[in-house]
């Protein structure tokens, strides 16, 4: 319960961080990746000190830290990417490891030394956006930090994009400050592909096991043509969208939406 009363709480400011390619480092190189991450971690941690924020969860190679206000949590993000920058990555032979991050304000209550509330789903969806050395950060975050970002820091906007799985779209804002990159990739967004997907109506409902066999049917390409069936209302209209949105990446040319319900 201690832990609990020295986090923040009421309107909370986020930064959420993982390792870009992690998953094709740790094949590569498993004792090399040991060391580096652990590495990483310890810098992490001591930019999020430095601006008096709480890393209160590591899940892996992500890190999660609370603060008081955006200002501190975009401060931190800018130190933390410098830091990472400046490190020679011995253990990966020179090879640099590459960190996005992404910061956003919600309300949300300590519990247990963790968090859940909403906009930590609209956070995660916003870091999956972003790129190895990138620094997003979401509209509301950025209008709290207005006036008051770190020396030589400015926000650039990127635009309004549609974060998969989120009904409302987000005005993302980049961070560029002196010693952090530039030039990045386009956001990993769904209006990174050609599509004509609508806004999801509402959220996915119990639907987990039915769009994890359905996704992993069409990525392996076994299955060329599948079928939803079930009576009227129960959801294959929803489920459709989500599956699309969820395998859009995947397809260099997009996915299309053709309503067949005026055929007759």
């Amino acid at each position: 319960m201690s832990e609990d009363r020295a986090l923040p709480r009421g309107t909370v400011a986020f930064l959420f961080t993982d390792i870009e390619g992690s998953t094709a480092l740790w094949e590569r190189d498993r004792a090399g990746m040991e060391c580096a991450v652990a590495r990483h971690l310890e810098l992490l941690k001591a930019a999020v000190v430095a601006h008096g924020g709480y890393p209160f969860k590591v899940v892996g190679d992500a890190v999660q830290a609370a603060f008081d206000t955006a200002p501190a949590a975009i401060a931190a993000a800018a130190d933390a990417q410098r830091a990472l920058a400046a490190e020679p990555w011995t253990e990966l032979g020179g090879r640099p490891l590459r960190v996005r991050m992404a910061v956003h304000v919600g309300q949300a209550e300590p519990a247990d030394g963790d968090y859940l509330a909403p906009s930590l789903n609209r956070l995660a969806r916003l870091l999956a956006a972003g790129h190895g050395g990138q620094v997003l950060v979401s509209h509301a975050a950025g209008s709290l930090a207005e006036g008051r970002l770190p020396e030589g820091a400015v926000l650039v906007d990127l635009g309004v994009h549609r974060l998969r799985d989120l009904l409302a779209p987000e005005r993302i804002h980049q961070l560029r400050a002196p010693g952090l990159e530039h030039d990045f990739a386009p956001l990993r967004t769904l209006d990174a592909r050609s599509h004509n997907l609508p806004i999801a109506p509402t959220p996915l409902v119990d639907r987990v096991v039915e769009l994890a066999d359905a996704t992993d049917m069409l990525r392996a390409g076994t299955a060329r043509w599948l079928t939803l069936s079930g009576p009227g209302g129960v959801g294959k209209s929803r489920l459709a969208l989500q599956i699309a949105a969820d395998l859009i990446d995947r397809f260099a040319d997009g996915v299309v939406l053709v309503p067949l319900d005026a055929v007759r």
